[in-house]
């Protein structure tokens, strides 16, 4: 007697649908699993074995074999676990499933038959939804994370016994998320403790409502990581759509506690500088995510920037300007999102002085050395660079503040407002994100800033993407202060983030 039960697997964060088929046949007792199974899928025979009897049923004593189709499509992971078990004990008469093409089913099974959580399972639950099955059997742990996909019924239980008595008596009601408070935590960074600051502070606030990659340079101590580690307390919450993309690459990699539900904080990624080249960009067997692609819709911030190997740094180059990351490996080839926010914070030579009030010690040949860790391609997909001066004395007795987060983060919701109605169609939401087409249709100067424009081109011999970059953060500046033409002091503040030539 056969059987099929369907469950889904994920590759990159996309989930694929599977079929479990189950055959018992009277013959040697055997237990194969067929159908392009990695190691820890060929390991579920024995938790399954273990899992049948010791929540009381009986484990058939012949010959069964397990398909997982497609069978040209690689499987990992323990979710089928609970799929195969039940596909087992419907071909063996213990169990009447009808109507399994109505309901997915996924879990990990521990060798007393309970069910253990899973990476995964909300891109799982989408697949599912995309190809019309509404209804899913989850672990109770997975239940959180997968009851915020819209429409979707998802029944949860804690071991396979409780599955069974489901399918035989359909006695469940599906899990709803009730009292989940989507403020996740409060950020208690505030701009408002930073003394001083206020031009640094006003490229961030730039940076930040148009989704421009930023690097601070100045000298140690001077605030360029506290500024930069405050940026999402003026970044606006996720929204919907984004909240499911960002959970969904921390479903796969694992990072979802039991009981936490959609990711609504941006996210901010700060890896150390000797992170490797596989840690930033993902990979290893399972093709798991990196930094890069963690930090999806937030902040991949580089302290010490200047500190990574420039081949790290250069692997930034095409998920900058692709909005994507592609890890070809033996197992496979996934495609993870990376649309980030590059912010990168690096002293201007190696003692941290040169430009400062502070007399610097290094060698024109040390400090282009330095500096040069740095590559011409890279330095040309930045939009901005800001100076971090040290803060004077006077302003640190007076304890001179300036405007917090919750004023500056006004300013920059209103203006990446502005720019999604204005993109409205076009797939994108921010000014960073402009194609040569929207480029020229939104960005457009008048006479004066256009001849300043002329001129600089001209005169420090920029590369076209340098040009449409200041034309982008031109665009931006001009939102922030709800102006729907480009004038010539908009070019021009635009052009002092590029004055810093590296």
């Amino acid at each position: 007697m056969s059987t099929k039960i369907i469950t889904a697997a994920f590759s990159g964060i996309e989930g694929k649908l599977i079929t479990v088929e189950a055959d018992l046949v009277r013959a040697l007792p055997c237990f194969n699993i067929v159908g392009l199974a990695d190691t820890s899928v060929k390991e579920s025979k024995e938790r399954v074995r273990s899992a049948i009897l010791n929540s009381g049923f009986e484990f058939p004593i012949c010959r069964i074999i397990v398909n997982l189709a497609p069978a040209d499509l690689r499987k990992a992971g323990t979710q089928f676990d609970l799929p195969i078990a039940i596909a087992i004990l419907a071909a063996s008469g213990q169990l009447v499933f009808k109507d399994f093409h109505k309901y997915l089913l996924i879990g990990e099974l521990s060798l007393s038959g309970d069910l253990n959580r899973i990476s995964g399972a909300l891109p799982i639950t989408i697949e599912g939804m995309k190809h019309g099955i509404d209804s899913f059997m989850v672990p109770e742990h997975n239940a959180l994370e997968c009851s915020f996909v819209k429409d979707a019924k998802i029944f949860a239980f804690n071991n396979l016994r409780q599955v069974v008595n489901f399918i035989k008596r359909r006695d469940s009601n599906p899990y709803i998320c009730s009292g989940y408070n989507f403020e996740d935590s409060v950020d208690t960074m505030d701009y408002n403790e930073i003394i001083g600051q206020e031009s640094s502070k006003r490229a961030i606030e730039v940076a930040s409502a148009g989704g421009h990659n930023l690097i601070l340079s100045g000298p140690p101590g001077s605030g360029k990581t506290m500024l930069a580690e405050r940026m999402p307390s003026i970044l606006p919450p996720l929204t919907y759509e984004e909240s499911l993309d960002v959970t969904k690459i921390y479903s796969v990699s694992g990072r979802i506690g039991s009981f936490q539900g959609l990711i609504r904080e941006r996210p901010f990624r700060a890896p150390h500088h000797t992170a490797s080249a596989v840690s930033l960009v993902g990979g290893g067997n399972n093709l798991m995510p990196g930094e890069i692609s963690l930090a999806h819709h937030g902040v991949l911030f580089l302290d010490e920037m200047l500190e990574f190997k420039r081949s790290i740094l250069d692997i930034l180059r095409q998920p900058l300007e692709e909005r994507k990351i592609s890890i070809s490996r033996s197992s496979g080839t996934v495609i993870y999102p990376a649309d980030i926010m590059l912010v990168g914070a690096m002293n201007p030579c190696q003692c941290g002085f040169y430009g400062s009030s502070r007399e610097c010690i290094c060698t024109d040949y040390e400090r282009r050395s330095y500096m040069s860790r740095l590559s011409g391609p890279l330095t040309d997909r930045i939009d901005m660079f800001a100076y971090v001066n040290s803060v004077p004395y006077n302003d640190i007795r007076r304890n001179k503040k300036g405007e917090g987060s919750k004023e500056i983060g006004d300013r920059v919701n209103a203006a990446r407002m502005i720019q999604k109605k204005r993109f409205i169609g076009y797939g994108i939401s921010l000014n960073s994100q402009m194609s040569p087409y929207l480029i020229k249709k939104y960005c457009k100067p008048d006479s004066k800033a256009a001849d300043l424009l002329e001129k600089v081109y001209d005169r420090y011999e920029m590369s076209a993407r340098s040009y449409s970059r200041i034309l982008k953060v031109s665009r931006t500046i001009a939102d922030l202060s709800c102006r729907e033409n480009i004038v010539l002091s908009d070019i021009i503040e635009a052009l002092q983030y590029k004055k810093i030539h590296l």
